[in-house]
């Protein structure tokens, strides 16, 4: 059952959270959560080109029993948005990956469990109450991931994300100047960081330095997490062998081609996560909104299709699913709000998505979240002509 958690009345938006994740949270970690790869550009091209998205307002509609739920994969979920897949999640405060799955049992949404998970994939699915979907790269040592689908498998999960977006980790600068490492590594810089931040040190020394528990706990492999090393031999073969491996759902993530997306389609993946990892990666990637209806086109209006990349708000939320989206994917915001008041900051967030989500579909004249689609995009106005 979830806990009984006061939401924060220090947040009022996605940028409060952010502003005060900045000011509680180490430089370290708010820059590893909040950086991006390259000049950074790209994560602020997402937002903006979901932001330049206008919808068109509906009047005299009867909008007065709005709902949320939505149907993905079979499954029912109360909300169109769930977590998206974030390793080391504890570092934005501590027990923060518990505090994503006990909120996901909450709003019955999905969270998506990393393998870099400061919490086990079975204890995860636990405290999720069967929320939970497994995510994974393909390393050097396949070995690992196979035994992960394993693990997965026997604990209870029935879908299993394969991102495919990371053949090599892009630079991050922000990382590279604050010396952010896994392990970590301090030194008087990184000490100063953390001396001047006691709140959040004081509290992760009591419950302990994340560790990435699924390589921990691994029968195969060392046990230690690379987050450097290369993933640069996954291609279609790969694919092939973690489908025919995992018998659950598979969805890939970080498709931003709609020749890639066919092709993915064509070797049994069941649903395809549209994404160019928040601007994390390929830092001259157009950004993923642009592409979503591109992806929609190639692979027909039935495929499902999941969207991330510059979400802040409940009106980007209903922007992605105009688009083409069936289902969303929520990443910094929630590790703004863990960062900035933890359980209370999470459990805030999600009531401002709710909110903004059900407030947008009532505005553009709907009371079905199913009903989105490219018909509330408004035309575009140009003086008195409209085009």
């Amino acid at each position: 059952m979830s806990e009984n958690i006061v939401p924060s009345s220090k947040i009022f938006s996605i940028k409060d959270a952010r502003d005060l994740s900045k000011k509680r949270l180490p430089k370290l970690v708010f820059d590893f959560i909040d950086g991006a790869s390259g000049d950074e550009k790209l994560s602020e091209i997402n937002s903006k080109a979901l932001d330049q998205i206008r919808l068109e307002p509906k009047v005299l509609r009867n909008v007065e029993k709005r709902t949320l739920k939505k149907s993905f994969l079979n499954y029912q979920f109360d909300n169109p948005f769930g977590f998206a897949p974030m390793g080391m999640t504890n570092l934005s405060w501590p027990g923060a990956d518990a505090m994503l799955a006990k909120e996901s049992a909450k709003n019955n949404i999905p969270t998506c469990v990393s393998m870099a998970s400061t919490t086990t994939l079975e204890k995860m699915y636990e405290i999720s109450e069967g929320h939970s979907w497994m995510q994974l790269y393909i390393f050097q040592d396949e070995d690992f991931v196979m035994e992960l689908l394993d693990r997965a498998e026997k604990t209870g999960y029935e879908v299993a994300i394969l991102t495919v977006d990371v053949p090599v980790l892009s630079r991050r600068t922000r990382d590279d100047k604050n010396g952010f490492s896994y392990p970590f590594k301090i030194g008087p810089k990184q000490f100063f960081d953390f001396a001047t931040h006691p709140t959040w040190s004081l509290s992760t020394l009591l419950k302990g330095i994340p560790k990435p528990m699924n390589y921990v706990t691994s029968k195969s492999g060392d046990g230690i997490f690379k987050r450097k090393e290369s993933r640069g031999t996954t291609d279609f073969d790969t694919l092939k062998r973690v489908r025919d491996k995992w018998k659950g759902k598979l969805i890939i993530k970080g498709v931003m081609s709609p020749d890639d997306a066919v092709k993915i389609k064509d070797a049994g993946a069941d649903a395809i996560q549209v994404s160019n990892h928040g601007g994390r990666q390929l830092d001259s990637a157009i950004a993923a909104i642009n592409i979503l209806p591109l992806v929609r086109k190639a692979l027909g209006n039935d495929f499902p299709l999941i969207f991330d990349s510059g979400i802040r708000s409940g009106s980007d939320i209903v922007r992605a699913l105009a688009f083409g989206a069936d289902y969303a994917m929520i990443g910094r915001p929630v590790m703004y709000a863990m960062g900035a008041d933890g359980a209370k900051g999470l459990r805030r967030i999600v009531e401002i998505l709710k909110e903004e989500t059900s407030t947008t579909l009532g505005l553009v004249g709907l009371n079905d979240i199913n009903d989105v689609s490219s018909e509330i995009v408004a035309e575009k106005i140009i003086g008195n002509t409209r085009y």
